[in-house]
């Protein structure tokens, strides 16, 4: 069945159109979608998307950043005020990938795939979602839980907290393929420290629920301690509470569970 491609200069245009067009889709990168659609997996009418500029802008600014949901990895990648992530966009897909996968697109990657939204929940993003004629915030980690992710809304934008330094941000990932494949786990911290104790850290985790999440108990633990073996002992003790690890081709919730500590060891003494 053809499927037709419908492009908007402005994006709540194409929003309006996502919405009064039985079996549209939204397209925007099309690592996913285009994929599906070829597997059949999903059945689309038509695809619609939109080249509205701030879908691809970085826009630094103080303490925050925000990036349209456009952007690709490959940008990202090669941002200079971006030098924190270009380790965890590197680890998603290949060159060819990385020149089409978007920052939106990968909030809606399936398990165990979607690494730069654990990064983005490390850094306390919120995500600008249109489905009507202005945009709405909503923190990343509500978003990634709410009906948004399946209905006519479309992410314009993210916006995170910048590191205070380039040893407050840190990223792990481990896989089977190194260093792009499907995650086995993946972590992302921000520590932010003070008078060498750490201040509020933030601690996600990749490929350890259907969705990337918050490691709660151990920013619970982590916050007032100092980052050597005795004051990281009680977060590792608690890194696998709230985790819902899945079995899969890449890996067993078993294993996901015995190696999780391990990574986050590595990631806080590194």
């Amino acid at each position: 069945m053809p499927v037709a491609l419908k492009t908007y200069d402005r994006l709540r245009d194409a929003v309006a159109a996502l919405g009064s067009e039985t079996g549209s889709r939204y397209l925007g990168g099309g690592t996913l979608l285009v994929r599906n659609l070829i597997e059949g997996s999903v059945q689309a009418s038509s695809m619609i998307r939109s080249t509205e500029r701030s879908m691809t802008e970085i826009r630094p600014a103080g303490g925050r950043i925000t990036v349209g949901a456009g952007v690709t990895m490959a940008q990202i990648a090669a941002h200079p005020d971006l030098k924190f992530l270009a380790p965890v966009a590197r680890t998603i897909g290949g060159p060819a990938i990385r020149n089409m996968a978007t920052v939106g697109g990968n909030l809606f990657a399936p398990y165990p795939y979607g690494d730069f939204a654990v990064a983005m929940l490390a850094l306390e993003a919120t995500v600008s979602v249109q489905s009507g004629y202005s945009p709405r915030d909503t923190a990343l980690d509500e978003f990634l839980l709410s009906a948004d992710r399946g209905n006519r809304a479309v992410v314009a934008a993210i916006t995170f907290r910048r590191p205070e330094s380039d040893r407050a941000f840190r990223y792990v990932k481990m896989s089977r393929t190194h260093p792009k494949g499907a995650s086995v786990v993946s972590i992302a911290a921000h520590l932010p420290a003070s008078g060498g104790r750490l201040s509020s850290p933030r601690v996600a985790y990749g490929a350890m629920a259907p969705t990337a999440i918050r490691a709660k108990a151990v920013e619970a633990a982590l916050n007032g301690k100092t980052l050597d073996e005795a004051g990281i002992a009680q977060a590792l003790a608690v890194a696998t509470e709230g985790c819902h690890p899945q079995t899969d081709p890449f890996a067993s919730d078993w294993y996901r569970r015995e190696v999780l500590p391990v990574y986050l060891k590595r990631l806080l003494l590194s």
